[in-house]
Order: structure tokens, then sequence, then C-alpha cells
């Protein structure tokens, strides 16, 4: 199975310029979040979660308006193409411990979006009478993949 045919194709995007305000508004009225950041050819440059905008107006102590896309985006934006394998995704996804991957074309340009949780989707739908079982097998390793690397890092350590 390839990408294009597990991922949404209506990404919603925001520019570094963007105020906060504008990309938490983007968020809402897509019900997503996070959105990729692209430049002015639409190719990705950064990633912006719900969190990271409440985290910048949080230790910046201004109002979202106040505040742009380019202070709080990550800068690391790790992409797959269109005609990936979809297993090659999901390890990708694993490996960095992402829960969504923009999707770009041969030009670049971003496209659409993979994500966990329409992974978990797809894996939760019948198939022939039954459910997908490898699917649902191959998702869960992304999530447990995904949630632990949030946990080591609100665990202390200890030698």
């Amino acid at each position: 199975m390839k990408v294009e045919q597990m991922m949404n194709h209506a990404v919603k995007a925001c520019h570094p310029e963007d105020s906060l305000n504008k990309a938490a508004q983007t968020m809402w009225e897509n019900v997503c979040g996070a959105v990729p950041i692209v430049d002015s050819e639409f190719k990705p440059i950064g990633f912006l979660t719900d969190r990271d905008i409440c985290m910048a107006a949080y230790t910046q102590g201004k109002p979202l308006q106040a505040l742009t896309v380019d202070g709080a985006m990550a800068r690391n934006v790790v992409c797959c193409q269109l005609e990936d394998d979809l297993d090659s995704a999901m390890q990708l996804m694993r490996e960095k411990h992402f829960r969504r991957l923009p999707v770009v074309g041969p030009d670049g340009k971003l496209i659409g979006i993979l994500s966990l949780d329409d992974l978990a989707h797809e894996a939760g739908l019948s198939l022939r009478g039954g459910v997908n079982r490898e699917l649902r097998e191959r998702v869960a390793e992304v999530c447990i993949a995904v949630s632990r690397s949030r946990v080591f890092a609100r665990s202390p350590r200890t030698e």
C-alpha cells in the first residue's frame, strides 16, 4: 500500500510570518492539532503543534496575535513522498517518534499529511468481514514508539 492511499489530501498549512493566532484558528477550524509550515513555494520548512503555540505564549508572555509561527515552529521537518510505501513511512514515524508526516510530491511541494490518527482509523475498518490485524499491529508499533519517547522525556532518569 502506498502513502497516497492513506494520507489526508485536505491538509492546511501556515507560513512562518503568520501569527500564532492565525495558526491556532487554522487548527480549530480544521479540527487538527498541528500544521506543516511552508515557504512561498509551498515546500515544508517546519511543523507547528497546538502545544508549540501554548508553550510560546506561556514562555514569552505575549498574546498569540503578537507572536509569529517562525518563533514557535519545529524546524526539523521530516517528510515522506507521495509514492512511498506505507511500511517505510510508518518505519520513519517509529524511528523519529513523529505522529504526523507531511507528504510531498516529486517537486517537494506539500500535497498531504499522513497521521497516526489516519492510520488508526484505517486499521479499525472492517476488511472482508474481519479486521486488518496486520495493519493494527503495525499502527500499534508506531503508537508505542511515539508514546515511549514522550514517557521517557517526562520520567526522571536514574543511574
